[in-house]
């Protein structure tokens, strides 16, 4: 086995991983609770690292005023929510296409703590969407009788603020995957390697960290040992590398060669993103919905990525990244890559700065 490929590329992780249901894509016409505004100057044509920042900056400029943006693949352009015409054209004056929506930000907040308070029943997931501006509450098969009843009376009284869908599969932990990390009782992949005060260390899945201590690679040689855990809540795991194994900043493509990584960012709602595991290999896919929460019979997650990305059980803890940025490490998700599915990824920015970690 050659111990460079451990590193950080594929990490399928054992634990707890939910899915998401249904995996639409960005429409662009589902927001029909919007209205675009129209502008006599186009938007600028931007790169997705360049519009997360134009969204962060506007979102500071405006606060209150907007309800959330996302990148539009096809016309290469950050679309921003706003709530009235004054902050549609602060938006188009910073080269962004703006558009009146009915929900405040502070409206879908108010609706994501209903859900909390109401309707966490294991089998259930809830995102914001920005397409449609609603929170996207989806049920997996295990989710019936009362349960179900009771979650569609929850998702009605929020009305237009959030909307119901159902997914054929099932919410389950993944576990393998990756270039393979292995300890007893499970398989997990590695995510992506890290530095911490000068030593070498990689992250993982929290429940795979959550429920093995040390881990060796596909061939027993002994590779590290847990430094950080956390699950639920959080789904990330530290670990500490205990041998002289090479440990490049790279992830495995599956074919030979290897994507080099550099550095981390936040994910953008409509970045394309590939994921690397080791059951299902390569795939790529769209971010669809930031701060997801996912409700795992071991406990809920929250601050997730959703993405319509496939996966299946041995991807999870699988490196989720666009171009040479570090985006995720996979959490759980439903369905396969055969009939396609939703797919949840902690947040590497997240587990670096709680770690005190960086690429590398």
């Amino acid at each position: 086995m050659q111990h460079r490929r451990i590193s950080t590329r594929r990490v399928a992780v054992t634990g707890a991983g939910i899915a998401a249901l249904v995996a639409t894509g960005l429409s662009f016409q589902t927001a029909n609770a919007s209205e675009p505004v129209k502008s006599a100057a186009e938007p600028h044509v931007l790169s997705v690292p360049a519009a997360g920042k134009l969204a962060s900056s506007l979102t500071r400029d405006l606060g209150s005023h907007t309800a959330g943006s996302y990148y539009d693949t096809q016309a290469k352009s950050l679309v921003v929510n706003v709530l009235d015409a004054d902050a549609a054209k602060t938006v188009q004056a910073a080269g962004a296409r703006a558009r009146i929506v009915q929900n405040s930000l502070a409206a879908l907040d108010g609706a994501r703590t209903t859900l909390k308070k109401d309707a966490t029943i294991p089998g259930t997931s809830w995102a914001t969407d920005p397409v449609s501006n609603k929170v996207v509450v989806t049920a997996d098969s295990t989710v019936t009788g009362a349960a179900r009843t009771k979650l569609g009376k929850v998702v009605e009284r929020l009305g237009g603020k959030a909307e119901l869908k159902q997914s054929k599969g099932k919410f389950e932990p993944f576990i393998a995957g990756g270039d393979a990390i292995n300890g007893s009782g499970g398989r997990c992949s590695l995510g992506f390697n890290v530095t911490k005060g000068g030593e070498p260390y990689f992250l993982t899945a929290g429940h795979c960290t959550d429920a093995i201590d040390n881990w060796t690679d596909a061939s027993g040689n002994p590779l590290g040992s847990n430094a950080a855990s956390q699950f639920p809540g959080n789904d990330f795991g530290l670990v500490k590398y205990s041998s002289s194994t090479a440990h490049p900043s790279e992830v495995d493509l599956y074919n030979g060669s290897s994507q080099k990584i550099t550095g981390a960012a936040d994910a953008t709602v409509g970045m394309k993103v590939t994921r690397s595991g080791s059951t299902t290999q390569v795939h790529g896919g769209t971010v669809t919905g930031l701060n997801a929460t996912v409700n795992y019979s071991e406990g809920t997650v929250s601050g997730l990525i959703q993405t319509d990305v496939c996966a299946e059980p041995g991807d999870s803890g699988g490196s989720l990244f666009s171009g040479s940025s570090a985006i995720g490490l996979t959490s759980g998700g439903d369905g396969d890559c055969t009939s396609g599915g939703t797919t949840f990824f902690q947040p590497v920015t997240e587990a670096l700065s709680a770690t005190g970690t960086q690429i590398g």
